[in-house]
């Protein structure tokens, strides 16, 4: 058994009962903030923010304000109610208003904790994350990239256990027992601090060699193929990338052209998703990194590895597609049982991603070895690495 104190302390969070959590689900909001569990202060006027303003009006609840770290926003209105700085909100609302933690994201620089701790400095007397007030109303909110209800995790219990033991090292193992708290319990402070290294191309694993065949799955703008070019240069064997939406794609094309001819003719781009098969898809087409398949607003055309890159020797598949990686990699089965080519799928964009990644790639070739590392806070560019132990480097 690997890591008895860490199979304690999983079997400890996994045996709670789901009619346990779905109890903690129900109450937590209230648990916090009574009495005030409809007098409210929104902290963070960015998209989630946003989102929760809206989505509790359709619930029949006006927050008071927001209020927000950024004094370019204080005095103005957004979704049509007042943005007050952190002290001005203490002051007229902290002792009769709860305050709703509404900051979450992939860039943040500071925890849940930092945000929080300010408030209840200055006086607010009811301050809770975001969590508690999306499980309250699950059927608006959630599900909410990772964060999800934490009784559909002990639904999925004995998945859970086997993905465990499929992580080969402690800290992917930490890292995974922390991922199963915060989904359990809005730990975010159990959440380790994320890596130091690339991510992508976790140095302290594996090293990159001069006839990497590497794959970008949602290349975006080509921050990922900058990185990669950025350490090798023009040694490498072959650069693919496929991005779906149009205004992203137009960035990446204008960024390779930039390139020396050189380097150029080794890298190919589609502007088309990846998934388990040929088909029409709609696309979600923001021109951001949080694009993806879904909404009804663009139609693109969807295609499997195995199709496109049939007969290609790949070395190196990434997959950062907003939840589409499931069905990307049923598209890659062939390639990867024949080639076992590395794998640095992130696995944050839905709850089960964590646990439903890694047993999917195991049963496609069983000569990996699994790795958990988190490139930002939070829970945010969790990557799950499958490295054939061949190529592990010797200290792992």
């Amino acid at each position: 058994m690997k890591n008895d104190s860490l199979n304690i302390e999983l079997e400890k969070l996994l045996n709670e009962s789901i009619a346990s959590a779905k109890q903690r689900e129900k109450s937590a909001f209230d648990a916090i903030t009574a009495p005030f569990e409809k007098s409210l202060v929104i902290f963070g006027a960015g998209n989630i923010g946003k989102k929760t303003m809206r989505t509790l009006r359709n619930a029949g609840i006006e927050p008071h304000a927001f209020s927000d770290n950024n004094s370019a926003l204080w005095g103005s209105e957004i979704e049509g109610v007042p943005v007050l700085s952190p002290s001005d909100a203490a002051i007229r609302y902290g002792k009769n208003s709860a305050f709703v933690v509404t900051i979450w994201r992939g860039e943040g620089t500071d925890t849940m904790a930092e945000r929080c701790e300010p408030l209840r400095k200055l006086g607010c007397e009811r301050v809770v994350s975001f969590g508690a007030l999306f499980w309250k109303f699950p059927d608006l909110f959630l599900p909410h990239y990772s964060f999800d209800l934490p009784h559909k995790v002990l639904e999925q219990a004995n998945e859970i256990r086997s993905a465990f033991n499929i992580f080969e090292d402690i800290n992917s193992r930490k890292e995974f027992v922390a991922q199963i708290r915060w989904r359990l319990w809005l730990d975010f402070d159990a959440l380790p601090r994320p890596v130091a290294h690339e991510i992508y191309f976790p140095q302290d694993l594996i090293t990159v060699t001069e006839s990497e065949s590497f794959v970008d799955c949602g290349a975006f703008d080509g921050d990922t193929m900058r990185n990669f070019l950025n350490s090798r240069g023009s040694a490498f064997g072959h650069y693919t990338a496929f991005e779906a939406d149009p205004e992203n794609y137009r960035k990446l094309e204008a960024n390779v052209t930039k390139l020396p001819k050189a380097i150029q003719e080794k890298i190919t781009i589609y502007p088309m998703a990846v998934g388990a098969r040929r088909e029409k898809v709609y696309f979600d087409a923001r021109g951001t990194e949080s694009s993806g398949v879904g909404g009804n607003s663009l139609e693109i055309d969807s295609v499997p590895l195995d199709e496109v890159l049939l007969g290609t020797n790949l070395t190196w598949i990434k997959m950062d597609i907003e939840g589409s990686e499931p069905d990307a990699l049923n598209g890659a089965k062939e390639i990867i049982s024949s080639h076992a080519p590395v794998l640095a799928i992130c696995v944050y964009h839905q709850q089960n991603h964590l646990w439903r990644i890694p047993l999917m790639i195991s049963k496609m070739f069983t000569g990996y070895r699994f790795f958990l590392r988190p490139h930002l806070l939070e829970s945010w560019d969790l990557v799950c690495y499958a490295i054939p132990a061949s190529r592990c480097n010797p200290a792992v």
